[in-house]
């Protein structure tokens, strides 16, 4: 298998790679005199794709990443123990694991059986459908597997940041949810009506409203101390250039949307706090099941939640998990306007999987409208495939391909599901024939389409001239990368490529075949 960078660019039209931005056209015409080939004969494709630069993973849940393997060994560690009749970790209920009915994570670490059921009991390693029990299933069922005491959350980015650096991603836009558990005592007695003004001022005159100064101070003092035990972890104190240290990670505030509705609107509230003052956070998203009960029922009561702060208390960036569902998961009548109301009334900037699209009232209209406003879509498709058993043809990136619509590829819970981006990547190639070229445009997409801090770097008609000819920033262009951390990484990952290509144009003089 050989893939020529030169035949794509010639049949872009024909093989639906529209979504190719004007800043993208001037160096594919300079590429186009290139030979540049990029090999996958032989196994080689993991190993291209790897060193392939990344822009980075805008949908990545961070207690989803982390292997199975790393929570048995910090629960082992840390003195938790294991409920072998439920596969799961837990915390010591009385004085002893024994005591609880357990035993020791160090015990079941150490029994080959044990560890094995383990870690397939936390991921979808070794999943086969059976009667009752779908991928589905088996894959939200690995969330309640999972504990770890709170100071692990370091170790967490430790493991995600390494992970990242490896496969040459340059940065991570992480999922989490962090006080969740302050917020139950909070809202216990708060009654709400429905009329999302009028609940919003009845939350914060409640204790959780007299609490939310309190509580996002602690979600800065918990990443701050994070950040700092993962910096520890990667040696990034003593060798800035250690693997994973240049990795730029920034937070989504992760909404837990499967409780009643004080709950729901507490953390939408807590998350616009957040937002307002925690530099690291950048977003907002909803997530658990979007089938679950809870979900469905109040999809768009938390639609206009979202409205009412986004209209009343300031702009942010919002990314939302809808439209993963499909036909025979849910009635045909819940798969008709879960994206549009996210975007018209949710303000979604992002759609977190989109895979129903084409299930969706005027779904025409609704992606050229995505198209037209570039609301950029977060691709997981082994996730989906996993999930919905939605793949191949079947899957809705080929339409959005088709219609324009930006997207990015992301990994969704790469622990959970055995992946890493690099997989996704692999996948997207093989499953779809994708050209080199638009391969490149699904990266730099993930950092234009990111909530990093900036403009972006093809706003400037300087510095798309300075990397369209291989030199060195201009004066000009300086000044508008110091001004923007989107625009530094976006200068660095066209760096990346130069040198990518580079070793790729170094092959081709060497030899004609690549065996």
């Amino acid at each position: 298998m050989r893939l020529s960078v030169v035949g794509f660019l010639m049949c872009l039209s024909v093989l639906g790679v529209s979504t190719v931005n004007a800043q993208d056209s001037a160096i594919a015409a300079r590429m186009t005199g290139e030979a540049l080939q990029w090999s996958a004969e032989n196994g080689r494709l993991r190993q291209a794709m790897q060193s392939f630069p990344k822009g980075g993973d805008l949908h990545s849940h961070l207690r989803g990443a982390v292997y199975a393997e790393s929570w048995l060994e910090w629960a082992a560690e840390d003195g938790l123990c294991a409920d072998m009749k439920n596969l799961a970790l837990m915390f010591m209920q009385k004085d002893t694991c024994e005591e609880s009915g357990w035993i020791t994570a160090r015990e079941a670490r150490a029994d080959e059986t044990m560890r094995r059921e383990l870690i397939n009991s936390m991921s979808t390693r070794s999943y086969v459908p059976t009667l009752n029990w779908s991928g589905h299933n088996d894959f939200f069922s690995t969330f309640e597997k999972i504990n770890a005491r709170p100071s692990r959350l370091g170790d967490e980015l430790a493991e995600v940041a390494e992970r990242a650096g490896h496969q040459n991603v340059l940065y991570l836009e992480l999922m989490e949810t962090l006080v969740l558990p302050e917020l139950i005592p909070l809202v216990r007695d708060v009654k709400l009506t429905g009329d999302v003004e009028a609940d919003y001022k009845t939350l914060m005159d409640s204790r959780f409203g007299m609490q939310v100064s309190r509580l996002v101070k602690s979600v800065q003092a918990q990443l701050t101390e994070a950040n700092v035990r993962k910096n520890k972890l990667l040696g990034c104190d003593m060798n800035s250039g250690a693997i994973g240290c240049d990795v730029e990670i920034r937070f989504l505030h992760q909404v837990i949307r499967e409780f009643d509705p004080k709950m729901v609107y507490a953390q939408i509230i807590l998350g616009w706090a957040v937002m307002d003052s925690v530099p690291g956070v950048v977003g907002l998203n909803l997530v658990a099941p979007e089938d679950g009960y809870i979900a469905l029922r109040d999809y768009s009561l938390h639609m206009r939640m979202i409205d009412y702060l986004y209209r009343n208390h300031g702009e942010h960036n919002i990314s939302l998990h809808a439209g993963e569902l499909a036909l025979g998961l849910v009635r045909p009548k819940e798969l008709r306007f879960h994206i549009r109301e996210a975007i018209e009334i949710g303000h979604a900037k992002r759609i977190g999987h989109g895979v129903d699209i084409a299930y969706e009232d005027k779904s025409e209209e609704l992606v050229r409208k995505m198209a037209a406003d570039k609301i950029m879509v977060e691709i997981n498709l082994t996730s989906n495939d996993t999930i919905l058993g939605v793949k191949g043809a079947d899957h809705p990136i080929v339409l959005y391909r088709d219609l324009d619509v930006p997207y990015a590829l992301s990994t969704d819970d790469e622990g959970v599901s055995r992946i890493d981006l690099t997989h996704e990547y692999m996948r997207f190639y093989t499953d779809y024939k994708v050209p080199y070229f638009e391969m490149k445009h699904a990266s730099r997409n993930s950092l234009t389409y990111s909530f990093l801090p900036g403009g972006s770097l093809w706003e400037s008609q300087e510095c798309v001239a300075d990397i369209s000819q291989k030199g060195n920033a201009s004066e000009a262009c300086k000044l508008f990368l110091d001004s923007s951390k989107k625009a530094q990484l976006q200068w660095r990952l066209e760096e990346n490529f130069q040198r990518y290509e580079a070793t790729l144009r170094i092959k081709e003089r060497k030899t004609t075949s690549f065996k």
